[in-house]
This record gives structure tokens, C-alpha cells and sequence, in this order.
């Protein structure tokens, strides 16, 4: 399944790459990339005989969902039919990628491969972002005019997006350091991985981010210490974290102190916020049921807006009363079930830790979620392509379960895959 692994890391870094995923062709591009990789896996898994698929426990809800939708569309429940099917065929991509992630990682070499891809690309992009912060020009990558305006960093028109995409990524290098699971050879380069991406989240000045990201230490901390794990490696841990508070105090903070004493132009206002929340909640009062269809917020909202100022609202800046908006109980009851599958999972994933790598990787899947759950209280990051797709792989790696085989024997083959009959003469 190398094919399976490759073919994924790159559709996630192009995802990251073309402005979060946000465009049309863009879009267009992950959904026959990924629907080419769900071909491959069904070749693959025909060509291995195998006898037994692999299925994340989060998949019955994301079905759940999308049936929600699905109803949507066959029975005209929706006010826009063509942005819920465009919202339905995202859907589908990231039902896709949980679906492959099984198939494609089940050894312990697999897994870390896909910990030091996903350490290199927060790394990597934040590097990007921090020198585009130092030089820019307002232009993205120096040269593309933003026609709407608006405060980027990195790859993404909205700073705030950034900071999504660095909570999600920052656990997944700064776990294993703070559990001591880095070799000794490793643990610069590691730690490196770490702070760097910390550093480009505090330069975005993204409020939601900061408070996200303090949100996921306070949560990394507690369950060390609920778990009584007290180790030198909990003291590195915040060694790293007052390093990245020094570099972005050495680099530059007024801007950071700035957007936390006002506010600016673009910015959307504390009260315009609040009463979007509340109009967002009146339109799932008037369609609770089914809501309004997935994607239509920005059609529905007009007639619903307290608190006009002549600007477009395509989202709630609240991912989960706009969820209750466009999917009403149905589609809220399948997202209670998801983040309830999610947590449940996880922690129990935890009762290893400190001894197993699997803890740790459930760990880092699950902090990075808390992350983003939070600023999704005062954002829309998960209607980001891109950090949607990273978001239910960071869920992925908190509910998935390393295999006793693969944890004593890294190249020892998944005891679900049978053997064909050439290799077993």
C-alpha cells in the first residue's frame, strides 16, 4: 500500500499549498486524487486476497452524516442544491481519507513515517509563513493579488486558518518530546520541528489560535499529570514552549499585543460575531429538523441578519451552530456522535501511557483535535479543506489502535491480510 501512503501525503501538502483547498479547482483536484487512491486500494486489496477491511470507528457517524445530506438533496431539502452537492462531494473526500488511512498504515514503520511527514510539513510551511510575515509585500507567495483583501499567512488568506493548521500539527512533534519517545540523536531536530511552528502560530496574531493553542497545553499537562507521568521530559516540554514565547518576543511582538488590545479593519467585530451566533441560531429554530442544507448559510442568512454592515456572511464563525443550521438535529445528533466516538476512543487509548508508542501517537491525534474543536467555538477552520483533511487524520491517529504484532515487530505483516496461494507454495 506504499502507493496508498505517498498518494496521500501529497494530496494533503498540495491541499496545504493551494490556499488551504478553498478554490474550486483546487477542490477538484482533491476529489480525483483521492477517488484514484480508493481505486488503487480496491486493485490492491483484489490483487492481496485480503480478507478482512480495515474500518475506523468514526466512519458510522461520518455515514450517518452524510446520509443526513443525502436526503438533503434527493428530497429538495436544501436551498441550494449545487453548494450542498459541492459541500456532499467534500464530504465524500474526507470519508475517502478515513477510510484509507487504515489500509495504508497498519506497521509501526508506516505510522512513523507518517509522524516525521506530518512534523516536516508544519515545519516546513511555518518556516514559509514566518519569512512571508518578515517580507511581506500583500501578495500571497509574493505574487498573487488577494482581490477580497484580508491578513495571510503562509499559504492561507486568513491567519486565523494558519493557526488551525498549526494546532492540529504542533502536538504530533510536541507529544512524543514531552513522553520522552525521541532518541537522543533526534531530539534537536524534533524539538526543532516543535517550536518553530509554535513560533509561526504566535507571529499569525491569531486571538482564536493563542487561546487554542494555551487551551491544548492546559489539556496536555492535566491528563500527564492525572496520569502521573512526572519526568525531565515534561520540564523539556515547556522549555520548548518558553523558547517559542523568546523567538517571537526577539522577532517581533508588537503586532501579537496589538490584535489583543483592539481591533482591526477587517477584522469581524466581538458584537457582529455575537449576533451572527444568535441569527445562525434562529435559523436552526425555523428548520430543525434537517436545516437548511449543508453549505447554504450565506444563502439563507440575509433575511435572518440583525446587524447588517454590508458585508457578505458565507459562515457562522461558529462551526457548530452553522453545522445545526444547515443540518438541523439530524446532522448535530451525528456530530455529538463523532466527537463522542473521538474522546471515547482516545482515552482509552491512553491507559499505556508513558509505555507505549500507540498512547503517544493517540495522544498527539488528540490534543491536536482539541485544538482545533476550540477555535472552531469562534472560527469556521473546519470548513477549510485542507485542515478538514488534516483535522480527521489527526482524529485517525487518536483512535487507531497499533496492533501487538506491529508493535514488537515493525516489519511484521498485518495478521488480517492473507496470504496468496504463489506465496504460500
Amino acid at each position: 500500500m506504499k502507493a496508498l501512503r505517498v498518494g496521500t501525503c501529497i494530496l494533503l501538502t498540495f491541499a496545504v499549498l493551494a490556499y488551504g483547498g478553498v478554490e474550486e479547482w483546487s477542490q477538484a483536484i482533491l476529489e480525483v486524487g483521492f477517488s484514484l487512491l480508493l481505486v488503487i486500494c480496491a486493485l490492491q486489496t483484489y490483487a492481496w486476497r485480503q480478507e478482512a477491511i480495515a474500518i475506523s470507528p468514526l466512519m458510522p457517524p461520518l455515514l450517518g452524516f452524510a446520509l443526513v445530506v443525502l436526503v438533503q438533496l434527493i428530497f429538495h431539502r436544501t436551498a441550494s442544491v449545487y453548494e450542498t452537492r459541492m459541500q456532499f462531494q467534500l464530504l465524500i473526500v474526507y470519508m475517502i481519507v478515513l477510510f484509507l488511512l487504515p489500509q495504508a498504515y497498519y506497521r509501526m514503520s508506516h505510522w512513523r513515517g507518517l509522524l516525521w511527514f506530518l512534523m516536516s510539513l508544519g515545519f516546513f510551511v511555518s518556516v514559509f509563513g514566518i519569512l512571508q510575515h518578515l517580507t511581506f509585500n500583500g501578495k500571497l507567495y509574493w505574487f498573487r493579488v488577494m482581490r477580497y483583501g484580508g491578513y495571510p499567512f503562509g499559504p492561507y488568506v486568513n491567519r486565523n486558518h494558519f493557526a488551525g493548521f498549526a494546532e492540529i500539527l504542533i502536538p504530533v512533534a510536541l507529544v512524543p518530546l514531552v513522553l520522552g519517545k525521541v532518541r537522543r540523536e533526534r531530539l534537536f531536530l524534533v524539538g526543532l520541528f516543535a517550536v518553530v511552528p509554535i513560533v509561526a502560530l504566535i507571529l499569525s496574531a491569531s486571538r482564536g489560535g493563542i487561546v487554542s493553542f494555551a487551551v491544548q497545553m492546559v489539556i496536555l499537562f492535566s491528563l500527564l499529570l492525572v496520569r502521573r507521568l512526572h519526568s525531565k521530559h515534561m520540564l523539556a516540554g515547556g522549555v520548548l514552549v518558553l523558547c517559542a514565547i523568546l523567538a517571537v518576543s526577539w522577532i517581533g511582538v508588537q503586532e501579537v499585543l496589538q490584535r489583543f488590545s483592539g481591533f482591526q479593519a477587517l477584522d469581524v467585530s466581538v458584537g457582529k460575531r455575537a449576533s451572527m451566533r444568535q441569527d445562525t441560531w434562529r435559523i436552526f429554530l425555523d428548520h430543525p429538523a434537517l436545516g437548511t442544507g449543508l453549505g447554504t448559510l450565506q444563502t439563507v442568512f440575509p433575511p435572518y441578519e440583525t446587524s447588517y454592515d454590508a458585508k457578505t456572511v458565507n459562515h457562522a464563525h461558529n462551526d457548530y451552530l452553522e453545522a445545526l443550521a444547515e443540518t438541523g438535529m439530524a446532522g448535530g445528533l451525528c456530530c455529538l456522535w463523532f466527537l463522542a466516538i473521538l474522546f471515547t476512543e482516545s482515552v482509552k487509548g491512553l491507559k499505556e501511557l508513558g509505555s507505549s508508542f500507540g498512547a503517544a501517537l493517540n495522544l498527539s491525534g488528540l490534543v491536536g483535535c482539541c485544538g482545533l474543536l476550540v477555535h472552531s467555538l469562534i472560527d469556521f477552520n473546519l470548513h477549510i479543506p485542507a485542515n478538514a483533511l488534516l483535522f480527521f487524520v489527526s482524529a485517525h491517529l487518536a483512535t487507531a489502535r497499533l496492533e501487538t504484532s506491529a508493535q514488537g515487530d515493525p516489519e511484521s505483516s498485518p495478521p488480517r491480510r492473507k496470504k496468496s496461494k504463489v506465496e504460500a507454495s
